[in-house]
């Protein structure tokens, strides 16, 4: 690792699966960097980074991938951590988002007390595809009084152009992502 980049090493830790979940999807399984102790921890600082660069006051980890990276990294940056889950996953009163995905729509809730007027919140979730998981979370942060400072993702798949989607409809909210692809 100490002499490539850190994204070049990350991502030979990536195994593409052709036709996974569905045919004509590409997936990007990362099972074999999460298991790797030195790769996950670097992973882990670099996205913990973005969240200090952020002046963020919390981690917001989408479920259910983003909860692998947003705990650690929200331990990492010494933050709270809120979640974002599936529909009916709650208990209480919640915000909901319908969401659009590469291959369908799902529904997002987040506790209505889990952020409030003062924080500064960094969205983190696993890869960064067409954008409408992340969208849907920035959109139930604000709703909850929050503001969005950042959004972080470990992969992002360049060519489903999920940035260029995310710095239209969030107004220039920065975008980070460790590993292109």
């Amino acid at each position: 690792m100490e002499m490539m980049p850190l994204a070049t090493w990350l991502a030979g830790y990536i195994r593409d699966v052709p036709d996974h979940p569905y045919p004509g999807v590409l997936f990007k399984d990362y099972a074999s960097l999460l298991a790797d102790p030195r790769a996950f921890t670097a992973l882990v600082d670099a996205l913990a980074d973005v969240c200090r660069r952020r002046e963020a006051t919390m981690v917001v980890g989408l479920e259910a991938r983003g909860f692998l990276l947003g705990a650690p990294v929200a331990v990492r940056s010494g933050l709270g951590l809120a979640v974002i889950r599936k529909s009916g996953k709650l208990p209480g009163k919640t915000f909901r988002r319908i969401y659009e995905l590469e291959y369908g729509t799902d529904e997002f809730e987040l506790q209505c007390d889990a952020l409030g007027p003062k924080d500064r919140v960094v969205v983190v979730d696993d890869v960064l595809a067409t954008g409408g998981t992340a969208l849907a979370a920035a959109s139930l942060v604000a709703e909850a009084g929050a503001d969005v400072v950042g959004v972080a993702f470990m992969l992002e798949l360049v060519a489903l152009s999920g940035r260029r989607r995310l710095a239209r409809d969030l107004d220039g909210v920065p975008v980070d992502a460790v590993i292109n692809a």
